[in-house]
């Protein structure tokens, strides 16, 4: 799921990308007279549309190459929905460093809506009647997902957002930003991996279910380790994000949790339950100690 990102500097502690809208330290987000980043570069709307147009042109043409991927090469949807995943999270981090902008409340709420209103372009009409979005749809529709595809694609993004917006906006009042990369760096390394590790690797499997049928789908053990490695990474990355009794609880029960959610989640509908677990779980060890 695409997640709007920024950086971050801090002495001790790994660089990572924040959320647009989002500052360090424990002031309240302010949508107006927002602190300058080190650049000192004065950043407008125009500034901001500017760089989501280049992320959206960047993603769709990795969409479409990756759909060019399954009808030329036969390559399999489970590695170019992949493909796709990864875009979504990590071409606005490199774009970011070459279309700067102002980060505020707007801007941020704004690219979690220009990212959801970009699914519309794959409705089945359009996709009948320009070829080159129908190659991109390849990237993304699942044989063994039809004819839920969209459905469940829509309902995710949608959900996830729901979540996160008003997560994000919980944990910077609550001067808890560093720990908003947490969940969704979790969520982008192991749920990402999880997939093609799953098909090329997984020997020990078991079932799930997606919403609105009752078609088993199989998942793996092996795609499920990528979750809790990822997440146990993740913990010791973010290591001085904590207090010493606050990672002890967050290093032990914070990638089994991941790791157990992605595991009963409905097919394909895993990004929602993961914000909201990984969130929640977070937010409880902050008042520990």
């Amino acid at each position: 799921m695409p997640i709007p990102s920024s950086v971050v500097h801090r002495v001790h502690r790994p660089v990572f990308h924040l959320p647009p809208g989002i500052t360090s330290g424990n002031a309240k987000w302010k949508t107006s007279n927002i602190k300058r980043f080190p650049t000192g570069v004065e950043k407008s709307m125009a500034d901001f549309l500017l760089f989501r147009l280049a992320v959206l042109i960047s993603n769709l043409v990795i969409q479409y190459c990756s759909g060019l991927l399954v009808s030329q090469k036969g390559i399999k949807v489970n590695y170019t929905r992949k493909i796709v995943h990864f875009s979504l999270f990590f071409v606005p981090v490199f774009l970011k460093t070459v279309f700067p902008y102002q980060r505020t409340l707007e801007n941020f709420i704004t690219g979690c809506a220009i990212t959801f209103l970009s699914l519309f372009i794959y409705l089945k009409p359009i996709r009948e009647k320009v070829s080159v979005v129908a190659t991109m749809f390849l990237a993304i529709d699942r044989p063994e997902d039809r004819p839920y595809t969209l459905f469940w694609l829509f309902t995710q993004v949608l959900a996830a957002y729901l979540v996160l917006i008003p997560a994000v906006i919980f944990f910077v009042r609550n001067g808890l930003v560093e720990l908003i990369w947490i969940p969704l760096l979790i969520i982008a390394f192991g749920d990402g991996l999880a997939e093609p590790v799953g098909v090329r690797f997984g020997r020990h499997k078991y079932k799930t279910y997606a919403l609105f049928s009752k078609k088993p789908y199989v998942r793996s053990l092996e795609g499920s380790a990528c979750v809790l490695l990822s997440s146990l990474l993740v913990i010791v990355a973010f290591h001085s994000s904590f207090t010493q009794l606050q990672f002890i609880f967050a290093l032990g029960f914070i990638p089994v949790l991941m790791t157990v959610v992605e595991a009963f989640s409905p097919h394909t509908w895993d990004t929602p339950t993961l914000l909201i677990a990984g969130f929640s779980a977070l937010y409880g060890i902050t008042r520990i100690g």
